[in-house]
């Protein structure tokens, strides 16, 4: 599995990331079940409100080799600033429509 993330631009003066990347190293979480290795191809943030960079920040990762999207823990469960994104849904519906269903999108991290 190759991951591409995209994480809340407001949260990473805050969050280096640091339980995104474990959870993934250990299978953990949304994560759990997986058999495959599990590479990185990018971690990048959605751009800032409403998210908009999102969606070609994620078809430049899907070109550099993502076969999975993750939408991380800030963006749909609010973690660590305990607000979810109000964009959350339209985001991701937006990165569904321009890659289709050959990529996996993946809803949280942790």
């Amino acid at each position: 599995m190759k991951v591409g993330l995209i994480r809340c631009q407001q949260t990473e003066d805050m969050c280096p990331g640091t339980t995104d990347f474990k959870v993934m190293r250990n299978k953990k979480a949304a994560f759990e079940g997986i058999e495959d290795d599990i590479e990185i191809v990018g971690f990048v943030s959605c751009g800032g409100c409403p998210g908009k960079k999102a969606v070609t920040r994620a078809a430049e990762m899907v070109k550099r080799g993502a076969d999975t999207i993750v939408l991380c823990s800030c963006i749909t469960r609010g973690n660590p600033i305990g607000f979810v994104c109000p964009n959350a849904d339209q985001i991701k519906a937006a990165i569904v429509k321009k890659l289709g269903d050959a990529v996996q999108i993946i809803d949280y991290t942790h």
